[in-house]
């Protein structure tokens, strides 16, 4: 009838991983657990999922190994004294870390002939299982399209490309973005909460603007790729007199100003290397040089 679904072993049972065999547990997947300290196993244990004892027999229980530990460093005091068995099994690392390192465990699992997927969880634990999860991987396409029906329980499963390393550096990307988003907006809510607007009432116009911002990024997305900046919209000396207004509306009212000042530094920046009458798109030559371009 189409319903069995493919047996997985989880390595790691932080909050994450244990998210992770929940999910799998739910949507049906036969599922071995492991984890260096057995108690975290127990509540898994009880809703079906088999514990192994080592880490050798975890491996030895499915062709898809799912490993979400703290570090790398775990990963390999995990995995090194059994990589004689990952032989012909498919890895998928959802482990936090750097591109480097991603490259560097795609090697390894390529030395022991284990297929590697790298991958970032876009999402807390609660999110585990949603469709509307971004979960992020890159390596192995041929693991990606043999086990992406599993992956998908997890999340929206998206594979960037073969180089193991994208996956982390998206990641490292788009957490950027979401900081940088959730000070900006914190910092209004606390610009607006200072005359009595509760964070309620101005989080839905926030979230409004924020829908329009996106079709900004649209459009300077193709500015930045043809490296061709129209001021057609607003320019970056707009832009410089523009954050003023802020600044002061701001600093009048006792709201720290450390990430607008830094923005219209970064502004300036722009303009003195000779884009002021460039869209705001601009900036990112002079982020692309770093303080060498200062």
């Amino acid at each position: 009838m189409g319903t069995e679904r493919s047996a997985v072993t989880v390595i790691g049972l932080g909050q994450m991983g244990s998210a992770l065999a929940a999910t799998l547990l739910e949507r049906g997947h036969p599922t071995t657990v492991w984890n260096r300290s057995t108690a975290k196993a127990e509540p898994l244990v009880e809703r079906g999922a088999r514990q192994a004892a080592t880490p050798e027999e975890a491996v030895a229980a499915s062709s898809l190994i799912i490993v979400c530990v703290l570090d790398y460093d775990a990963l390999h005091a995990t995995l090194d004294p059994v990589a004689a068995s990952l032989a012909g099994k498919s890895l998928v690392n959802l482990t936090s870390g750097s591109p480097e390192q991603a490259q560097e465990v795609a090697a390894w699992a390529r030395s022991h002939s284990a297929d590697y997927l790298d991958g970032a969880i876009m999402t807390t634990p609660p999110g585990v299982g949603s469709p509307e999860m971004m979960f992020l991987y890159s390596g192995s396409h041929a693991v990606f399209a043999t086990h992406r029906p599993t992956l998908a329980a997890l999340g929206d499963p998206l594979h960037l490309g073969t180089e193991p390393g994208l996956a982390s550096l998206y990641d490292a990307a788009l957490l950027g973005l979401m900081w940088s988003t959730m000070t900006g907006w914190l910092h209004g809510t606390a610009l607006v909460g200072a005359e009595r607007t509760e964070a309620t009432a101005f989080t839905p116009v926030a979230i409004r603007w924020l829908s329009a911002v996106t079709g900004f990024l649209t459009t300077y997305a193709t500015q930045v790729d043809a490296g061709h900046y129209p001021g057609d919209d607003a320019t970056v000396d707009v832009q410089i007199a523009a954050i003023d207004h802020l600044l002061h509306a701001a600093s009048a009212r006792g709201i720290d100003n450390a990430l607008p000042e830094l923005l219209k530094a970064t502004m300036e920046r722009t303009r003195d290397a000779g884009h002021g009458s460039d869209s705001y798109a601009s900036v990112i030559e002079v982020l692309r040089k770093g303080a060498a371009g200062a």
